[in-house]
């Protein structure tokens, strides 16, 4: 890691806490060309982003007429006009069928990127929650589904459990986790992955009804998850901190990605670059195209 990118104060005040030899830049990923100045000035090969989500997210309002969805499309611009040799975007699993993604695809392919899709499944991927990713890989100059075995080849066949995960770790078996309505249940066992873990975290309220799903009825015994418990089940290590106001923790934690699935992702990438050397198909420098030049500063 070289140096990370974010517009949002408090997800920056949380990676410079655990992190702090990194650097830690505020960019409006919009502004291309300051995210391109930025590039050049760091140079790396290979390019991770997550454009804001919340306009494709079934927890949002679905409207591509917000500004979020247009950072798809503005993160395509800046990698078909920077040219890393390998770029890493991920996205809610609704992306694929709404027409930024379609513009950032082509982008892609009239910038010469081989590209791999997949929708991953982080309960398979390592983390015991069930929370699926749209994750595109391109490679400059390479085959479209170049990854594809390989992300396909590491995945469980089930789902990992929180029981699997954590051990005899968690004080309970049962907790609740508020629905979006009550058509939908709200009490899970520890013998299941975790629902998709979001930016918000209510106790239960007076008013829920039960479900016929729940596994237990709600009891005095029943509690919602703590905010260090949904951290773990992002799979963020023990220690990892977590500083702000409640609010903006919970919403660094529900935006996160995985850690467990970015660790998937990045070590079979990491094993095909490295095959890729050992047969020469890359230069010692990691490049196999000459990169666009640098842009001067205005």
């Amino acid at each position: 890691m070289v140096c990370a990118v974010e517009n949002w104060q408090p997800a920056l005040a949380v990676y410079r806490a655990n992190f702090p030899d990194h650097d830690a830049v505020e960019l409006d990923l919009s502004d291309e060309l300051a995210t391109l100045q930025l590039l050049d000035s760091y140079r790396p090969e290979i390019v991770v982003g997550g454009p804001p989500c919340q306009d494709f997210s079934s927890a949002g309002k679905r409207d591509e007429g917000g500004g979020r969805a247009s950072l798809t499309i503005h993160f395509a611009n800046v990698i078909s006009s920077y040219r890393p040799q390998f770029f890493v975007m991920e996205n809610v699993a609704r992306a694929a069928s709404s027409k930024a993604f379609k513009v950032a695809l082509d982008v892609f392919k009239r910038a010469n990127y081989g590209l791999t899709i997949q929708l991953l499944n982080a309960a398979h991927c390592g983390a015991p929650q069930s929370r699926k990713r749209l994750i595109v890989i391109g490679q400059l100059g390479g085959k479209d589904g170049f990854l594809d075995d390989a992300l396909q080849a590491g995945l469980s066949e089930k789902p990992v459990t929180l029981r699997q995960y954590f051990c005899n770790r968690l004080p309970f078996e049962h907790y609740y986790r508020h629905p979006r309505s009550y058509a939908r249940r709200g009490v899970f066992s520890i013998d299941e992955p975790s629902p998709t873990i979001r930016g918000v975290n209510r106790p239960i309220p007076k008013g829920y009804p039960g479900h016929a799903g729940d596994p237990v009825p709600v009891t005095d015994g029943l509690r919602s998850l703590t905010t260090a418990e949904r951290a773990l089940i992002q799979t963020f290590p023990a220690s990892f901190q977590l500083p702000g106001t409640k609010s903006d923790v919970e919403q660094v934690i529900g935006n996160a990605v995985p850690v467990k699935l970015a660790e998937y992702v990045g070590t079979r990438l990491a094993a095909y670059i490295h095959a890729l050397h050992e047969d020469g198909a890359l230069t010692a420098s990691g490049q196999l195209f000459e990169p666009r030049k640098a842009l001067r500063a205005a």
